[in-house]
């Protein structure tokens, strides 16, 4: 009798040696048992998990002596002839070479026809989805309403090139990928009766391999024992396919969570070198990240992963060293290496870099994240200066500092000498400045910051100053010519910080400024321009520069109001006709007397489609994103 390969040895006869598809067993199981027998079903999954082996089974206990019934006897003839694909009674077709609409005529011819000897005429067709278009149209009616001895079940891998109109007629079942636990006890079980000994590890690499098909799992198990014998270890499964150990994994994976390159780019040469699959070894680093990340989600829970014990230990310890959000970078910067390794010209090198870009996303910082920290720091008063020694209660009195230190302190004269006035603010975010906290060296005491005006030197043996200082008491409400006043300071320094804001701020005018609201107008004619200003970032400026003026704690409202304000009226110009173009400015008085200080202003009139289509203007639209909203004229001096 010729060899017979263990994966059809060892193939299911009955619904109970299926393995890991329990939902699709019990399932038909039950409708036999009810007599809710369906004239059409569709077995889908992906290859190796089964689909013609539960239709065969199916078709058994269908016809088996005395059925249909879920249990049956082995040595039923009909079953033995079932199984050993000689039945009459049951069908099996191949859709990939059976695929044109003459196979389907004929098809069609033979329903007509009774069984020989069973109960029902099966037919199966595998891989159904490689029908045509037209085959399909042509067995819509015959599956929809066949006769009542016939019996259609159909496998494919790609239910979604099924038509509509055929699923709709058919009984849907998914076969899911096999669990690598259920994968191990299912080899060491053929394992045992091939009376071959093989260690775990071998068997957990042989089931990672696998991807979840049991049929190439026992196709693995068959090609290690020939070339084998009867003792296989791990390394055996590692050198036949090409694998990465586990430990291997473990250790890049420690290298990119520590930052180490060295480790990495050294475990990535050596894995290089015995030939190993680069794009296998991405995607098991991809589910060790995506274990580490379940095991932190699931609080330790090792059910969710599919791993054994030994691992589930490593990787709780791996993951109290990184965070859930570095975890999301590095697997994202990997998912995407893995979609383009297969394009790279060089895989190695590829890889490299994308092994270095996982360890720089590891301690990486989102833009949001540090934009939180900088508005902390300013809220919390980390840009006065007050340093380590006010944090812990000292004193705050300066104490003597070595020159050196002293050095140290005013390396950066303009941003560290006067901490209180750190500069301007670009769109309520603190500059530099404001976030620096002077940290006293090891060799020199530290140098305390100026105290504010207000303060007085602590008196000996007095309690110590707590850090956080009382909230300042709002300014009293201003009007009128106080109000104005504090506008005309308020723009220039608005100014500095964003000449944008400041533009728009031109035509608007101050409307109250009460214990708790400072509102600010504009005339009905720049109405459209409130929407430019009237965003949260524009208004956390205006409220910085407030309290930088002595008026904190205000919140800024915009409204259309007229101002009761007079405009500044342009200097006086004498009547000259328009030109279409800027005038070029007349040349100083080379003495330097009166005259040069009596030019007039010339206006400048530019027409609108000239502005529009200069190819200046045409660039900067295009680099912005922008888009012009107003033409004003400005003068030429």
């Amino acid at each position: 009798m010729s060899y017979q390969v263990i994966a059809r040895k060892y193939r299911p006869q009955r619904f109970s040696d299926v393995v890991g598809q329990e939902h699709v067993t019990q399932t038909l199981s039950n409708a036999i048992t009810s007599k809710r027998i369906a004239h059409a079903y569709l077995f889908c999954g992906p290859r190796g998990t089964g689909k013609t082996t539960v239709a065969r089974i199916f078709a058994k206990c269908l016809n088996c002596t005395g059925g249909p019934k879920a249990e049956f006897d082995d040595s039923d003839p009909r079953c033995r002839e079932i199984a050993e694909g000689r039945s009459l009674d049951v069908l099996e077709i191949d859709g990939a070479s059976n695929r044109g609409i003459e196979e389907i005529r004929e098809l069609r011819e033979t329903v007509k026809y009774a069984p020989a000897s069973s109960t029902y005429k099966i037919y199966i067709i595998d891989e159904v989805h490689m029908l045509t278009k037209e085959a399909f149209n042509a067995l819509l009616k015959t599956l929809e309403e066949p006769p009542a001895h016939v019996k259609f079940m159909f496998a494919t891998t790609e239910p979604e090139k099924v038509l509509p109109t055929i699923l709709s007629r058919c009984q849907r079942f998914d076969l899911r990928r096999i669990p690598v636990a259920l994968i191990v006890k299912h080899l060491g079980h053929i394992a045992t009766q091939e009376k071959v000994k093989i260690d775990d590890a071998a068997l957990y690499a042989i089931a990672r391999g696998a991807e979840g098909g049991m049929r190439d799992a026992e196709s693995a198990l068959d090609q290690l024992i020939s070339f084998c014998g009867e003792n296989i270890v791990e390394a055996d499964v590692l050198s036949m396919f090409g694998l990465t150990a586990q430990g291997q994994i473990r250790s890049v994976a420690e290298g990119i969570l520590k930052g180490d390159a060295s480790t990495v780019l050294h475990e990535l040469e050596d894995l290089t070198r015995h030939g190993k699959d680069l794009g296998r070894l991405l995607s098991d680093l991809l589910s060790h990240f995506r274990n580490i990340l379940i095991y932190q989600i699931s609080k330790g829970d090792l059910k969710w992963l599919e791993i054994p014990e030994s691992e589930g230990a490593v990787i709780g310890e791996q993951a109290k060293t990184v965070t859930t959000d570095a975890l999301t970078r590095i697997m994202e910067i990997l998912t995407d290496a893995e979609g383009r390794l297969r394009d790279a010209a060089s895989k190695k090198i590829f890889l490299e870099v994308a092994l270095l870009k996982a360890i720089q996303a590891r301690n990486a910082v989102s833009v949001d994240t540090l934009l939180q920290q900088l508005q902390q720091l300013r809220g919390s008063g980390g840009g006065t200066g007050s340093g380590k020694a006010t944090e812990t209660g000292a004193s705050p009195t300066p104490a003597p500092a070595k020159p050196k230190a002293a050095k140290e302190l005013t390396r950066n004269k303009d941003t560290m000498e006067e901490p209180q006035s750190a500069g301007p603010s670009v769109a309520g975010v603190p500059s530099p400045a404001a976030a620096i906290t002077v940290q006293p060296r090891v060799d020199a005491p530290a140098v305390a910051p100026v105290p504010p005006a207000t303060a007085m030197p602590p008196a000996p043996g007095a309690a110590k100053i707590p850090a956080a200082q009382p909230p300042a008491s709002p300014a009293p409400a201003l009007s009128g010519e106080a109000l104005l006043a504090l506008w005309q300071k308020l723009c220039p320094m608005i100014g500095q910080a964003s000449p944008f804001i400041r533009s728009y701020l031109t035509h608007a005018h101050p409307v109250s400024l009460g214990k708790t609201t400072f509102t600010i107008g504009f005339d009905p004619e720049f109405a459209d321009q409130m929407s430019m200003v009237d965003i949260p970032k524009n208004h956390q400026l205006i409220q910085t520069k407030l309290q930088e003026l002595g008026h904190p704690g205000l919140s800024v409202k915009l409204v259309q109001a007229v101002s009761p304000y007079p405009r500044p009226q342009p200097v006086a110009e004498e009547a000259a006709p328009a030109v279409s173009k800027p005038v070029a400015a007349k040349p100083a008085n080379p003495a330097g007397g009166a005259q040069a200080g009596k030019e007039k202003p010339v206006p400048i009139v530019m027409n609108a489609d000239d502005f529009k289509n200069d190819p200046l203007i045409k660039k900067a639209l295009e680099i912005f994103k922008g888009q012009i909203v107003e033409i004003r004229t400005g003068t030429a001096t």
